[in-house]
């Protein structure tokens, strides 16, 4: 067996790569989280959080558990057994929502569209008038779909709301977009935001995010759906004095109190503005090798991730496992519907311009490889030309030091 060389290039949507940073954050032994000091922490992630979620007004928790716990803990906190739910399934993780939401007795109604499109805030905005006994509870959306690497409109989520004077809960899926594209909890009216520790916060997956509003808050303490570890009750009474109501992951408390430094340090809209610039490069990538996204509306191509459409007569999985069997290079590959018929580039978290370049210069040789007349070298340099014409200097050198 060959020896391998180097690091893996990681870029899947999610789990991204961890900076050594958040990793020595997290290399501890564990410690006691009934100690006098530990509420110093709690009060501090919990504070910090709020500013990437841009909320001053909701409230922000941390559980042991990843996305897929907080969609549990967003609708059985706010909810009772059998109300309706109006929501979108645009990829794979709106429709796992979907399943979820039917597994555990609520009423979803569902909209379909064809996967590459956003919500469709004009059939939206007609259930919503249609329900005039407001019997509609929620409006569950997924703000990036990763399946398709589409980014929909939030805002325009808050309007439909509004327009109709329609009083449901605006609930969002940010697992991959939050603290990697712009998301405004408070200026959007968003109710419940959900996220996971292993996308856009640089951290494994193992912590679950999530912000309410005052309005989500009031609405869970007359909710009558049963719940226990995920009950937000347990976790206010329990995080107002600096604890939990059981015990947490230490190393992560302090991986993730590390990863909100560095996203603060760097500030939340230059985060976004980063990941702005990685996405075009790679958009430009795409469109040099001749091939196109899925998304199908470019207002609506995801800064997080790019799904790339590939050509009739090719198969998107084996791109995959070509880029990892021969050049260590992790893509995503399709999912559901799109299986065999994209493949994913992953650009959130801990990436730079190099880090991105590499990984295309890997996508183009494995495109190569498959069969696909791809020019070496083509994306590259479309990337690279916009990379270097709008890069900006990072280490604040002066001319003498930057000489030596």
């Amino acid at each position: 067996m060959s020896v391998i060389h180097g690091q893996n290039f990681l870029m899947v949507p999610g789990p991204t790569n961890v900076p050594d940073r958040v990793q020595r954050a997290m290399h501890r032994n564990s410690s006691d989280h009934r100690a006098p000091d530990f509420p110093e922490i709690t009060h501090s992630v919990l504070k910090d959080l709020k500013k990437v979620f841009c909320t001053e007004a909701g409230r922000a928790f941390v559980f042991s558990a990843t996305g897929t716990g907080m969609w549990e803990s967003g609708l059985t906190n706010c909810l009772n057994p059998g109300d309706s739910i109006l929501t979108v399934r645009l990829g794979q993780f709106s429709h796992l929502w979907i399943d979820m939401m039917e597994r555990l007795g609520f009423n979803p109604i569902v909209l379909d569209v064809e996967w590459g499109e956003g919500l469709p805030a004009d059939k939206i905005k007609a259930h919503l008038m249609a329900d005039r006994a407001h019997k509609i509870k929620s409006l569950c959306v997924v703000q990036n779909e990763t399946t398709v690497g589409v980014y929909t409109d939030i805002l325009a989520m808050r309007r439909v709301l509004d327009e109709t004077r329609h009083p449901a809960l605006l609930m969002v899926d940010g697992v991959s977009s939050i603290a990697s594209v712009p998301f405004k909890m408070d200026a959007w009216g968003v109710d419940v935001a959900i996220t996971g520790s292993q996308k856009g916060f640089m951290l494994p997956a193992g912590l679950g995010l999530l912000a309410a509003s005052q309005k989500a808050l009031k609405m869970s303490e007359t909710s009558t759906y049963p719940r226990c570890f995920f009950s937000w009750r347990d976790m206010i009474v329990n995080n107002d004095v600096g604890y939990f109501p059981y015990t947490p992951s230490t190393p992560f408390l302090h991986g993730l109190r590390e990863a909100l430094d560095m996203l603060l340090e760097e500030g939340i809209e230059n985060v976004w503005e980063r990941h702005h610039r990685l996405a075009n490069a790679t958009r430009l990538a795409v469109k040099a090798w001749g091939l196109k996204p899925m998304a199908k509306n470019e207002s609506e191509q995801s800064d997080a991730i790019t799904a790339v459409q590939v050509p009739a007569g090719f198969d998107g999985q084996e791109i995959v496992a070509t880029a990892y069997q021969k050049y260590n290079l992790s893509l995503g590959g399709g999912l559901m519907k799109v299986k065999g018929k994209v493949f994913r580039i992953g650009h959130l978290g801990d990436i730079n311009e190099l880090t991105l370049l590499g990984t295309l210069a890997g996508v183009e040789m494995t495109l190569r490889d498959v069969g696909l007349p791809i020019k070496l070298g083509s994306g590259v340099a479309a990337a690279s030309e916009y990379l270097q014409s709008t890069g900006v200097p990072l280490r604040g050198l002066n001319g003498v030091q930057a000489k030596i």
